[in-house]
């Protein structure tokens, strides 16, 4: 049996590179999602912080997204970003992804990308199971359903999986694309890269592995 080509995308929804990223990667799922399988990898940025955001954070966490806004083009909320007291926890936004994908397969990367849009245009704290829940009925599943998957301790389980798998493959940064085919595994990025230095690439390796 042939396996079959696999492109995965590691990514956290709340990184502020992968939100830079978004028009590349749907430009790449738009393009070619007829000639390899695009799997989303949850990274796990900062999974698991229980402090609140320092002044110091959230400024150098600001010039990053500022650096992000220049070189993409994306928008951002920077009025209000992380108020006081607002704790970075990745995990439950990616654990929303997870328990969103178990529900409605193809909802995942549009949903992935709606949780990444309320966080970086509207401000909106990703962090709370009731945003999470709210922004799952806008892809047509029902709040009391996301929520008991979102808490199960199978999506709970799964979650730290992905985070697992992430580590054990290298990933350190996000956002990061590697290639699986028979022959082996090639980097694609680590990091934001244009579309246009990507497409030439990424051309030559499904070429190479047809």
């Amino acid at each position: 049996m042939v396996q079959e080509r696999i492109l995965w995308y590691f990514a956290d929804p709340m990184c502020s590179w992968c939100w830079g990223f978004t028009p590349a990667i749907s430009a790449i799922k738009a393009s070619y999602s007829d000639r390899v399988k695009i799997a989303l990898m949850l990274g796990g940025l900062r999974p698991g912080t229980t402090e609140p955001v320092t002044p110091k954070f959230r400024e150098e966490t600001l010039r990053h997204w500022q650096d992000v806004h220049k070189m993409t083009g994306q928008p951002f909320a920077f009025e209000g970003a992380m108020p006081e007291g607002f704790v970075y926890d990745t995990e439950p936004a990616s654990r929303a992804v997870i328990a969103v994908a178990g529900i409605n397969l193809e909802a995942t990367f549009p949903y992935f990308k709606s949780v990444q849009k309320a966080f970086y245009t509207q401000g909106q704290d990703v962090t709370r199971a009731e945003t999470l829940a709210e922004l799952a009925e806008q892809h047509n599943i029902d709040k009391p359903r996301f929520l008991e998957r979102f808490e199960s301790e199978d999506v709970k389980n799964k979650t730290r999986t992905h985070f697992r798998v992430t580590r054990e493959a290298g990933v350190r940064g996000f956002p990061t694309i590697v290639l699986q085919a028979r022959s082996g595994q090639k980097l694609l990025t680590n990091g934001c890269r244009p579309l246009e230095e990507l497409r030439p690439e990424l051309e030559a390796w499904l070429t190479e592995t047809a």
